[in-house]
């Protein structure tokens, strides 16, 4: 499959001319949905979902798909059955990719701000998108995007995460809020130059494609 990088968290994965949108949140160029045939939301937070977005290009294309936790398919009331709402453990097809759903939580911030609910989701049992969460699918994981900036992790964190998913490679997501400056920092820990995951780091800038094998 192809996987390319949108805005912050949101992906866009090609194969057999069939495109599977993931978390095309409010830092996302809109155009990351144009020709989708599915699309995949991890969880209600702005950066990962956009109801205006969603609800504009369902307009456009009335074949579009939408798989998510509860709370999202709450949100999008009015598209009846081309929602359609999952959770841990279950399994499905997505426009001709194998999806299978992990995780339950957000990863928490603070004990005083409430958790919502997260799901992640292992497409073509290979590639994992946790959306906001540091969850270890039960299954071997052949590509991780890691999500490498938020309020509720740390770099440790992220080290021990990647060690303990123990994928071939590991590709950036959640990154929208870092400059320069702060990316060079992460990237260093997580790449060669750090601790070591036992897996190859990189980070493609928004727009840039890259074809997993």
């Amino acid at each position: 499959m192809q996987l390319t990088k949108f805005g912050h968290a949101c992906v866009r994965l090609e194969k057999d001319g069939r495109r599977l949108v993931i978390d095309p949140g409010g830092l996302t160029d809109p155009h990351a949905l144009d020709g989708a045939d599915a699309v995949l939301v991890t969880h209600e937070h702005f950066d990962h979902f956009s109801e205006e977005t969603l609800r504009a290009a369902a307009r456009d294309n009335p074949a579009l798909r939408i798989w998510t936790n509860t709370s999202v398919a709450e949100k999008l009331d009015g598209l009846g059955t081309r929602v359609t709402a999952c959770g841990e453990g279950d399994a499905f097809t997505a426009a001709g990719f194998d999806v299978q759903v992990h995780g339950t939580w957000h990863a928490p911030i603070h004990p005083d701000i409430p958790r919502i609910g997260n799901i992640g989701f292992l497409v073509d049992a290979a590639l994992f998108h946790p959306g906001d969460a540091l969850t270890v699918p039960d299954t071997t994981v052949d590509t991780l995007l890691l999500p490498v900036h938020g309020p509720w992790s740390t770099t440790g964190q992220l080290i021990d995460y990647v060690r303990e998913v123990s994928p071939r490679q590991t590709y950036a997501v959640h990154d929208g809020a870092l400059n320069d400056i702060g990316a060079s920092m992460i990237n260093g820990f997580l790449g060669e130059d750090g601790p070591g995951t036992g897996a190859p780091y990189r980070r493609l800038t928004a727009g840039a494609s890259v074809d997993i094998d």
